[in-house]
């Protein structure tokens, strides 16, 4: 008998995820965050693989809505909740889910499909590209000093419960999604993900603290974070462990920050999953001693390289054709040409002789400005076939900020 792959029944939903947390590792979840995923799991959007009735590949596809450089929302597929049983590799179940999930992107029209990867060595292989980065910090507030940008001291600092200010910050969170490529418009009923406080996923630290930031009876920022108290035999040395941070404006991304750095019996603040360029970089003291870590977040594939190039503007004016490689979706191959400004952009078939070539998978990376085309070509990765092209291109795919994924799915 051979395996059956499918789009997953709501009666499944239970062996199919528990397939899924097999795969990595077979600790089980909190109950609240295991009814939280049953309830946010697009039961349409989602696949699974079964061999002799019992479920040994699962996938899912989020429909998200992404900002791309020029500030439009596109819509992507936001692919999740991957795994194959470990009885069951390399007998091609991955490539055949990757295979029908790209099929069926590209049928509901949605230009884009984005994941991020446990291990970033599996999805080269079907397209996909790291298009955004993420800073990682461990800064010692003992020996670090911060400064912070004018107007800081008008801001007014209250703590608040999570759920009781939990409309607010979303708020907040929602006028930020277009100023940042790579940010994705929250669905509703993710909110929830940002209350969920299980002891078991502590690690020793305190139940999850909320500070807002306020100007003229506004919130402006937030901060949600825990405490991990330690001491030796010098005196207290604790930890901020950092959730999310946003704020609208520098004061307000200094108040919170400084709040950060003076927290009694403290002298480290861990955060992850940060902005490459976040301005609190530009604000410490001494950045050796906050240990940046920079490491790959969401990986970008062009299911529909036209329409996906259209949705984007361009910082500078471009006029190129792209000789596009995709053996996985061949009708993203041949050669496109692509008009753009700040304005807008076209991209077409075309027969013209190309000016650059390159596969899908860079054309990923590049495609929401924080990854050079310029330094993809320096690689190999990247050939230019008009003199000027590389420059051209490069500079138009940039963007002013870095893209950024604020959070894992």
């Amino acid at each position: 008998m051979g395996t059956d792959l499918r789009v997953l029944r709501r009666d499944d939903w239970d062996e199919w995820y528990d397939n899924l947390l097999r795969a990595f590792g077979g600790i089980p979840e909190p109950a609240e965050e295991r009814e939280t995923f049953r309830e946010l799991t697009e039961i349409d959007r989602s696949i699974g693989v079964w061999d002799d009735g019992r479920c040994v590949g699962t996938a899912g596809a989020f429909s998200f809505r992404l900002t791309v450089p020029g500030g439009a929302s596109v819509p992507a597929a936001g692919v999740t909740m991957v795994s194959v049983a470990a009885t069951h590799r390399r007998r091609g179940v991955l490539t055949s889910m990757m295979r029908r999930q790209l099929d069926d992107v590209r049928s509901w029209g949605e230009p884009l499909a984005v994941l991020t990867a446990s291990e970033p060595v599996i999805y080269g292989r079907f397209g996909y590209g790291v298009g955004t980065y993420q800073l990682n910090a461990d800064i010692d507030t003992a020996r670090v000093r911060l400064s912070v940008p004018p107007g800081t001291d008008d801001v007014r600092l209250r703590y608040a419960a999570p759920a009781d200010v939990l409309d607010a910050c979303e708020a907040v969170y929602a006028r930020l999604v277009s100023r940042r490529p790579g940010m994705i418009a929250r669905i509703p009923g993710w909110e929830r993900l940002w209350l969920l406080d299980p002891e078991s996923t502590r690690d020793g630290a305190s139940p999850l603290q909320c500070v807002v930031a306020e100007r003229d009876g506004e919130i402006v920022g937030f901060v949600r974070y825990r405490v991990k108290a330690d001491w030796d035999a010098t005196g207290p040395k604790g930890t901020v462990v950092v959730s999310d941070l946003e704020a609208l404006d520098p004061a307000g991304h200094g108040a919170l920050w400084r709040f950060l750095f003076d927290l009694d019996l403290t002298s480290r603040i861990d955060i992850r999953r940060r902005p490459v360029d976040e301005a609190w970089q530009y604000l410490v003291s001494d950045i050796r001693r906050c240990s940046p870590l920079v490491r790959d977040a969401l990986h970008v594939r062009l299911v529909d390289v036209g329409a996906a190039l259209e949705a984007r503007t361009y910082q500078t004016p471009v006029d190129v054709v792209l000789e596009v490689e995709d053996a996985f979706c061949p009708w993203n191959a041949g050669r496109w040409r692509l008009s753009g400004d700040a304005k807008g952009a076209s991209c077409t078939r075309t027969t013209d002789p190309a000016d650059l070539a390159l596969s899908v998978r860079e054309l990923g990376a590049a495609y929401l400005g924080g990854v050079s085309l310029a330094s993809l070509a320096g690689a190999g990765l990247v050939r230019e076939l008009r003199q000027g092209a590389l420059a051209e291109a490069s500079v138009g795919f940039g963007s002013v900020v870095a893209p950024w994924l604020p959070h894992g799915f």
